[in-house]
């Protein structure tokens, strides 16, 4: 019996799976977008986004990418998608626009699943 793969992406500037479990993972929106990208006719089990990736960057490059793909009636073939940011109004934000189109989202804030594998980051950067 062959194994199941389960396809799992992950968008964070700096967590990852602290359980170890098989994802990819982008670090930025561009890497964020040209993952999904790279993923366009294949099933996504899950997909883990958070809202702010450093500096400027934030995750709304991808969130715009799935909005435009429903739009074009070629949503992409996600299980889930798991918003995880620290950022509560950005979290609600990119659960409304996805859910819109009819993606199903679950606001997992403060997730266990997702840490900062080498300890917190350095004073004065955001934790969002």
């Amino acid at each position: 019996m062959a194994a199941i793969e389960t396809r799992v992406l992950l968008v964070d500037d700096l967590r990852s799976f602290i359980d170890g479990r098989v994802a990819e993972v982008a670090r930025t929106s561009d890497a964020g977008v040209t993952l999904l990208e790279r993923y366009r006719n294949q099933r996504l089990d899950e997909l883990w986004l958070d809202h702010d990736l450093g500096e400027d960057d934030t995750i709304w490059p991808v969130v715009e990418v799935l909005e435009r793909a429903a739009f074009d009636g070629r949503p992409f073939d996600i299980g889930v998608i798991n918003i995880h940011s620290a950022n509560p109004a950005g979290a609600a934000k990119m659960a409304q626009a996805l859910r819109r189109w009819e993606y199903r989202v679950v606001i997992a804030s403060g997730s266990t699943d997702v840490g900062y594998l080498n300890g917190p980051p350095a004073a004065g950067y955001p934790v969002a």
